[in-house]
């Protein structure tokens, strides 16, 4: 996987995306619809397994989208029946990552040679990353979503478990905003390669992993002292927030009480 700097769960509607969620270790996102979730008991019909396309339709579809592509963006075609191309991805982070300490960006030598610079040194700090930065990949039709996550943590730095992250595809349907969970083992440039090269069909979206769908067992405990120092900042902003806007209120009906007895505010 190259950079360049320029749920499968069902889906959800942006609308959905309420701003008061809660984050813990024991349970997953709760929102104030869960009443929308459908039940466990819904029966749903299995879907029938796809059959994978002859190389003969994926030289034709290779055709089709680089006629379509507009930026010098297209797909090749090699021999093997694989191909390389190009996918962008949003990254839509709400909690701060965390990066190697006093460490300089890793450099074009860095990447020839393999170099991790994170790896040279055990100091930690967190910060937020850039909200809906896009970064470039270019990627082959074997590369899996697993290897996207790793390949833009690599790039940034970020020394987190990959397991906090998932990749979503956000799709247009009906005038909403929805995202799909991609499973770890998809190919994304499978997908790019059937919606077209336009992402307003089709682009995909780095997001946190929902807890419930994480194995804490797998991280370290500096790793889960550092999401308990998140959590606890995060607690203390609500409260802040929660106390100032009820301040707000109570001023505000103090001043209406006075006016409602005649004196002056």
């Amino acid at each position: 996987v190259t950079v360049d700097s320029s749920m499968s769960s069902g889906y959800c509607s942006l609308e959905e995306e309420l701003e008061d969620c809660f984050f813990t270790a024991k349970t997953t996102f709760f929102r104030n619809v869960q009443s929308k979730r459908p039940s466990k008991n819904d029966c749903k019909p299995p879907e029938e397994p796809q059959r994978p396309p002859t190389l003969q339709e994926i030289k034709q579809k290779i055709e089709s989208y680089n006629a379509r592509e507009k930026n010098c963006l297209g797909m090749k075609l090699s021999e093997d029946g694989s191909y390389t191309g190009f996918i962008k991805v949003h990254l839509k982070l709400q909690r701060p990552v965390t990066v190697p300490a006093g460490i300089r960006p890793q450099s074009i030598y860095d990447a020839i040679k393999d170099v991790d610079p994170a790896a040279t040194t055990d100091k930690r700090t967190s910060f937020y990353l850039p909200l809906d930065a896009v970064k470039q990949l270019h990627i082959s039709s074997t590369t899996t979503v697993s290897e996207v996550i790793q390949g833009l943590l690599k790039k940034f730095m970020v020394v987190d478990n990959p397991q906090k992250f998932a990749l979503f595809k956000r799709i247009h349907k009906d005038g909403q905003v929805l995202f799909q969970k991609l499973s770890i083992a998809d190919c994304p440039l499978y997908l790019r390669l059937l919606a077209g090269p336009d992402t307003d069909v089709l682009s995909f979206v780095l997001k946190e992993n929902e807890t419930g769908e994480v194995e804490w067992d797998a991280f370290s405990i500096p790793e889960l002292q550092n999401f308990l120092t998140i959590l606890e900042k995060e607690e203390q902003d609500k409260v802040q927030q929660v106390q100032k806007k009820y301040n707000k209120f109570r001023q505000k009906l103090e001043e209406a009480l006075r006016r409602s007895q005649g004196k002056p505010a």
